[in-house]
């Protein structure tokens, strides 16, 4: 909601971050492109599990990160249609700041997101499980 009220490119917190470490450019998106692959991962994990799609560890990261990486690249085919619609807008909705390697550089932030929620909250998300297939075994 922060990026769409000040649009991305003009984040205040952001921008004292640019002046104070002489960047380019305002990166509040990367920011949201990084939660893009931390947030959907344990989800996508979750619902890996409770189907038994994959019981090996390794398939189920990998299918993990897959998933992640086609909810960005879905979303950056989003951004690409909205500005061709838009033409003159284009620049301001995809606050891309004149960055050529926008786009890859969203995607390869939203796979590091996958990737560390995986490896800090796996233990975690792995306990819960087991708590409640527990509560569920008690009952029946």
């Amino acid at each position: 909601m922060i990026g769409g009220h000040y649009t991305y490119a003009e984040v205040p917190p952001f921008e004292w971050i640019k002046e104070a470490f002489h960047q380019d450019r305002n990166n509040f998106d990367k920011l949201g492109h990084f939660a893009q692959g931390f947030v959907p991962a344990i989800i996508a994990r979750e619902i890996i599990i409770r189907n038994q799609v994959v019981t090996d560890t390794s398939w189920l990261n990998f299918f993990v990160v897959c998933i992640c990486l086609a909810i960005s690249a879905f979303y950056e085919l989003i951004e690409w249609c909205v500005a061709l619609i838009s033409k003159e807008a284009a620049e301001s909705f995809l606050g891309t700041q004149g960055y050529v390697w926008d786009t890859q550089s969203d995607m390869a932030l939203a796979l590091l997101g996958a990737m560390v929620a995986l490896v800090t909250l796996k233990q975690v998300h792995d306990r819960q499980i087991s708590e409640l297939l527990a509560k569920h075994q008690s009952f029946n």
